[in-house]
């Protein structure tokens, strides 16, 4: 049972009696009579267990746009007023969850309840809660059914209107326009004229002996090759540059990078984790980023190291064949140096190692600052964190691995552009 705003105002107006009569019966006399009629409109109020509720399945939704879901209600044989509130769990992101209904005999309505998720993975319903007034408005019966319901939050991906053109790009690596690149890892397309400017090594020297010209061959990047994405989830990641966990910037960039390599042909695999591997997933083609964002959207950051041998071996496990193996984690000198260094010669040996890190840019911003002793010292010791990462990264590329190191909004196109360099020099 609950009570609406009449009930006190009902009680309010006991008062104009007790002025008349001031006396402690009179007082008595007007509770009696408000708890009457409260009992007696809870009595006639329409019971919520007459109503027949229904849920569509929300779906899916990425994280930080609108979704919504909708609840079929279905009245009894009695008229009804009805306040209805459709609960969510608080990162679920439902707006104007409130609903006033007024429905006739066996008739229906569909009540639409936006979310706007905050946070990744299966967001839930909590409850519905269903109050029916009576016919004096002093009171209403409440139930809450438990109508199960959940959204589906997968991750942002606000890099994909940098997708248009680099496949445009693309296309122009993929034979559409014609590519001459030499060397392995590229497939013949076709013979065409010796222009000024070509390569004398690409010269076809039997077919220009069956031509009165000069022929030579011309090379598309060779498609059906192997992208491993490798997403950290340790403790680097949960760091926030800016308003973005690291985490979710190397997923938006690993999207993009996915969407880009499916459109080119190639297969995509995803090995994510920290101490623990906590996520595996092949795809290619144009399901790849659908499959890239199931497997990311209940991937959360853990406070503990990352376990580099541990992912190594998973991404050994995925074949021998020669891939681009794209490390998604921050240019930490310290992680990198205790746990990555040891496993690189193996990925090195067999594959291409690319390392692409969010930078922050508040640390650039930082050692310019002369402002008093307080900024000296902090530009001090932001200079010292840059060289170390200049550093790092020096080490990594002696080592064979080309490194990445880009704040948030640039990160996903950058990849894209370095993964469209190598496949158009063939050395992927």
């Amino acid at each position: 049972m609950a009570i609406t705003g009449r009930t006190p105002l009902l009680l309010a107006l006991g008062l104009v009696a007790v002025l008349v009569r001031p006396e402690p019966s009179t007082v008595w006399l007007w509770l009696t009579v408000v708890g009457a009629l409260v009992l007696l409109d809870v009595a006639l109020a329409p019971s919520p267990r007459t109503l027949r509720l229904e849920r569509d399945r929300p779906g899916r939704v990425r994280l930080g746009e609108a979704g919504e879901t909708r609840v079929r209600l279905s009245a009894g044989p009695r008229r009804v007023r009805l306040l209805v509130r459709d609960g969510w769990q608080p990162s679920a992101g439902a707006g104007q969850d409130r609903h006033r209904v007024r429905l006739g005999p066996h008739e229906s309505t569909v009540l639409t309840t936006a979310l706007r998720p905050t946070r990744r993975g299966d967001r839930r319903a909590v409850g519905l809660t269903v109050r029916s007034a009576g016919p004096l408005g002093l009171a209403a019966r409440q139930r809450t059914a438990t109508l199960a319901g959940s959204v589906r939050a997968l991750p942002a991906f606000g890099s994909r209107r940098h997708l248009p053109s680099r496949l445009a790009r693309l296309r122009d690596l993929d034979g559409r326009s014609a590519v001459r690149v030499r060397g392995q890892g590229t497939e013949f397309d076709s013979l065409r004229e010796y222009v000024r400017g070509d390569d004398v090594r690409s010269i076809d020297w039997r077919a220009s002996a069956r031509n009165r010209s000069v022929v030579v061959r011309t090379w598309q990047p060779e498609r059906d090759r192997r992208v491993v994405l490798v997403l950290d989830t340790s403790r680097t990641s949960a760091a926030r540059v800016g308003d973005v966990p690291r985490l979710d910037a190397a997923m938006d960039a690993a999207l993009l990078l996915g969407a880009l390599a499916g459109r080119a042909g190639d297969r995509v695999d995803l090995v994510a984790g920290d101490r623990r591997v906590r996520a595996r997933t092949r795809a290619g083609g144009t399901a790849v980023v659908g499959a890239l964002s199931e497997s990311m959207a209940d991937l959360e950051p853990v406070l503990a190291e990352a376990d580099w041998s541990g992912l190594a071996s998973a991404v050994q496990a995925l074949g021998r064949h020669r891939a681009l193996v794209v490390l998604l984690t921050p240019l930490e000198p310290a992680a990198v140096e205790e746990s990555l260094l040891p496993v690189l010669p193996a990925l090195t040996a067999h594959h291409r190692v690319l390392l692409a890190s969010v930078r922050d840019p508040e640390l650039a911003a930082l050692r310019t600052r002369r402002d008093d002793a307080a900024a000296v010292y902090g530009a001090a010791a932001a200079e010292q964190t840059l060289a170390r990462r200049a550093a790092t990264a020096s080490l990594l590329e002696r080592l064979g691995v080309d490194v990445l190191d880009a704040d948030a909004d640039h990160l996903a196109p950058a990849l894209a552009d370095r993964y469209l360099a190598l496949k158009a020099a063939g050395r992927l």
